[in-house]
């Protein structure tokens, strides 16, 4: 049977908890990791309703969008449902993991799901995440440097863009003298050397790390391995909020209004006019993402498809971008689907169940 945490880690492969933000807190909120897993129940919320489906069901990890301990517990008495839900999971062996914004920030992760949903083409981050990438610097003899980049590009390093296998180096002499206490693969104790190697510099990152150094220190034939890393402020461009595309063809207002609630199965929304200006360029992002609206503007979207807009903020839209608020419910439900898509193509000796709960707390009346 897999593990608890063999799941989780496959979870923090699509969204490392580095990349989220500093208030949020993402990842194992109960449970014991090393637990064997009967059932995963993934939800966009952990409710009580929630977690009494888990147990009907035999679910013992609930997968959620939302953290369920988002701000800090001081007691555990019961009185607010956060409190009863954390006592019901504790009572009932269960496990609850939170993939929020770090899902948010990571390509295939909610706003890629929206895009995917209204069939946006050229797809890209809206606004990318700085300090998420690291340079390594390191030297390497000559002859094994083939032998470490492989090892070094296998483990992560050298991906850019759409690039794999990117590094530079540059050839010059290392020069070293081993201690009696050394082993060293080239040369002798006391006795000064000179070897012709390769300095090479890599980006990777940031969460690889620790799997970057593991391959460099196994690939390379030093005894000690002399390497830089470096925090870059460099935008990753495959980390950071929002997603920006294309639509097909130009829609009209009324036509891509209508469009989006058939796609997105809304039930009603806020927006914005432009005067009738077609729609074709289209910015998302789950949740509340008001935050960007000038973002959108900047980088000429049409639309900006989001939830939980406040009414001085729909101002903001200056009459060139509709603003188009579907709730944050609506905008965030199918992170359902990528809990189930990711997690039951990686494992077949348990069920994968999407929960039939629905949790929004807002109900509509027309």
């Amino acid at each position: 049977m897999a593990k608890i945490h063999e799941v989780t880690h496959l979870l923090e492969q699509l969204a490392p908890l580095r990349y989220q933000e500093s208030y949020d807190n993402a990842g194992l909120q109960t449970g014991d990791a090393n637990a064997e897993v009967t059932g995963v129940l993934v939800t966009l919320d952990c409710t009580e309703a929630v977690l009494e489906e888990a147990i009907e069901r035999g679910c013992n990890l609930v997968v959620a969008h939302h953290p369920v301990i988002f701000k800090g517990l001081k007691q555990l008495t019961g009185k607010s449902y956060v409190e009863r839900s954390i006592i019901k999971a504790i009572q009932n062996n269960i496990a609850i993991y939170a993939s929020h914004t770090n899902l948010d920030n990571v390509l295939n992760g909610v706003n890629t799901k929206i895009a995917d949903k209204l069939g946006l083409q050229q797809q890209r981050i809206l606004v990318n995440k700085p300090s998420t990438l690291m340079q390594l610097v390191t030297f390497v003899p000559v002859e094994n440097t083939e032998e470490v980049l492989e090892a070094l590009h296998k483990a992560g390093a050298g991906n850019i863009g759409e690039y794999s296998g990117c590094s530079f180096s540059v050839t010059g002499t290392g020069r070293f003298t081993p201690s009696e206490q050394a082993t060293p693969t080239i040369g002798g104790a006391n006795i000064p050397e000179q070897v012709q190697e390769n300095r090479l510099e890599l980006l990777f990152p940031a969460n690889l790390q620790g799997k970057i150094m593991a391959a460099l220190k196994q690939a390379h034939p030093y005894e000690e391995v002399a390497h830089y890393l470096y925090n870059l402020e460099n935008q990753n461009q495959e980390v950071g909020i929002g997603i920006i595309g294309e639509l097909k063809q130009g829609l009209t207002e009324q036509e891509f209004l209508a469009y989006l609630k058939d796609r997105m199965q809304l039930q009603g929304l806020r927006y914005t006019t432009i005067g009738g200006k077609k729609i074709k360029r289209v910015a998302v992002c789950g949740g509340a993402g008001s935050f960007l609206i000038k973002d959108a503007l900047r980088q000429g979207a049409d639309a900006l498809v989001t939830g939980d807009v406040k009414y001085h903020e729909f101002f903001d839209a200056e009459g060139s971008l509709m603003i188009a608020d579907i709730g944050h419910y609506e905008s965030e439900v199918y992170t359902k689907e990528i809990f189930y898509d990711v997690i039951s193509k990686n494992f077949s000796n348990f069920a994968v169940l999407i929960s039939e709960v629905n949790t929004n707390p807002v109900r509509y009346t027309f």
